[in-house]
């Protein structure tokens, strides 16, 4: 699976629907449709958070990805809070955006808050729905007397108070995703993205509403589909009881607990769920024999990028982003590297040599000055694994943790690969002895003085 590595962001359309516009993009081809169906969103900056931008890529490697933003956050309309959609109207929004792209039937995935628009739509429109995902979700929320197995009123109202209060904050994103913790960009991507999502004050109303409102259970057994259920074991935001309920009431559903305390699926044990969704859906279980070869590995990122995009405005930076990324290939292919994905401001490529990746480097960093642009760069030499055009194994976290060492303007590279260039013209100056995060031991890091 990739890792922080994501296609360029597909374009944002939009479908009419009775009560309003609803945005939505459309990624990948294939002999099925995806219909992705998710809580609060937005499509414009998904693709700026690296594991769900990642998630969202190898869903569409089994299909037609169709994502939307529901009516009343990110890009799509917003709505009265006072008049927040019933479960049948999102699932009609559902059936206008699947009639906008031409899709007859698709695989339906519904997660957490957006599993009850899933069950309804499946139920409620069988010819349209192919199959049917429901990923740490629940037919009923809220505790009473016919469901004791569901949250108590008062911990519905403290998450609720939580929601209102820590919406688009590190806080929240910590208690959702407690793996991304240790991992400051994805926590910062992740902020943002919520707080492009919905404000606090509609993101409270909707939860409150979904906590409060959500029984689809006399619904469940009209479900025709094939029905896959897959739930967090440790999440204490959705217990497992739920998840459990779900897959004994829908008949021939079949269960998958995955452990874990993230709430998402594109957090902690992403590759587990995708496996089972693959599975399920294709008929076959993903090849997981990937190819070992030795390769060197560089990573290239723009320094203050975001402090930048503020200043230039979204439309100036975007026709940078446009010329660096056409520099930066113009030195790939000079030098024989191959270009392995983009994230954002950053590469990531593979050479069949260190030389060739140190002078790329440098090649990169100094043509980028003219557009005033500071970049860093990583390099390490190391045993990688190939997944088609995906690259995976320890190599590439070296050397992306390299990168992340390096200062502005910076050419930075593993001792292995001073020691692979010794007697070339080449020059170094030691930097030290660095812990990489993640990665055992103490490296020994230098910088490239001359290429």
């Amino acid at each position: 699976m990739r890792e922080n590595w994501e296609v360029v962001a597909p374009r944002t359309m939009y479908a009419s629907a009775e009560k309003g516009q609803i945005a939505y993009q459309v990624l990948g081809e294939g002999e099925r449709d995806i219909l992705y169906l998710r809580g609060l969103g937005n499509v414009e900056v998904q693709w700026d958070v690296p594991p769900l931008a990642s998630f969202l890529q190898n869903l569409s490697s089994f299909g037609r990805l169709i994502v939307f933003d529901r009516r009343g956050s990110g890009a799509s309309d917003p709505i009265p809070l006072e008049a927040i959609p019933t479960w049948e109207e999102w699932a009609d929004d559902a059936l206008v955006v699947l009639d906008a792209v031409g899709s007859e039937s698709a695989v339906v995935v519904g997660e957490i808050d957006a599993g009850p628009i899933a069950v309804v739509l499946a139920a409620s429109h069988p010819k349209r729905v192919e199959s049917l995902v429901l990923m740490t979700t629940a037919a009923k929320y809220m505790q009473t007397e016919d469901y004791p197995i569901g949250v108590p009123e008062e911990t519905v109202a403290g998450y609720v108070d939580l929601i209102r209060e820590t919406w688009g904050t590190d806080e929240l994103i910590k208690l959702a995703m407690p793996t991304l913790s240790n991992d400051p960009e994805s926590v910062r991507s992740m902020t943002k993205f919520v707080r492009l999502t919905a404000t606090p004050r509609t993101a409270a109303a909707q939860y409150d509403y979904v906590f409060r409102n959500n029984d689809t259970r006399s619904v469940l057994s009209s479900i025709q589909a094939p029905t896959l259920v897959l739930h967090r074991t440790d999440t204490n935001f959705v217990p497992l009881a739920l998840g459990r309920y779900l897959a004994e009431n829908i008949e021939g559903a079949r269960l998958v607990e995955i452990p874990g305390e993230d709430l998402y699926f594109f957090g902690d044990q992403a590759d587990v769920a995708l496996d089972e969704i693959a599975e399920f859906v294709t008929g076959e279980a993903p090849s997981h024999d990937p190819a070992r070869i030795l390769a060197t590995v560089l990573f290239t990122d723009i320094v203050s990028s975001t402090e930048q995009a503020t200043t230039l405005g979204d439309h100036e930076w975007s026709l940078v982003l446009d010329a660096h990324h056409a520099i930066v290939r113009r030195e790939l292919a000079r030098h024989k590297g191959r270009e392995v994905g983009t994230a954002g401001d950053g590469f990531l490529a593979t050479f069949d040599g260190p030389t060739r990746a140190i002078r790329c480097a440098c090649a990169i960093r100094d043509a980028l000055r003219a557009l005033d642009l500071d970049v860093r760069a990583g390099v390490h030499t190391g045993e990688i694994e190939t997944r088609g055009e995906d690259v995976a194994g320890i190599a590439v976290h070296i050397g992306a943790r390299v990168a992340k060492t390096a200062d502005p303007g910076e050419v930075l590279v593993s001792r292995t690969v001073a020691d692979l260039v010794a007697g070339s013209s080449i020059e170094f100056e030691p930097r030290g002895e660095h812990a990489l995060r993640g990665i055992p031991g103490s490296w020994t890091l230098y910088a490239v003085t001359a290429s």
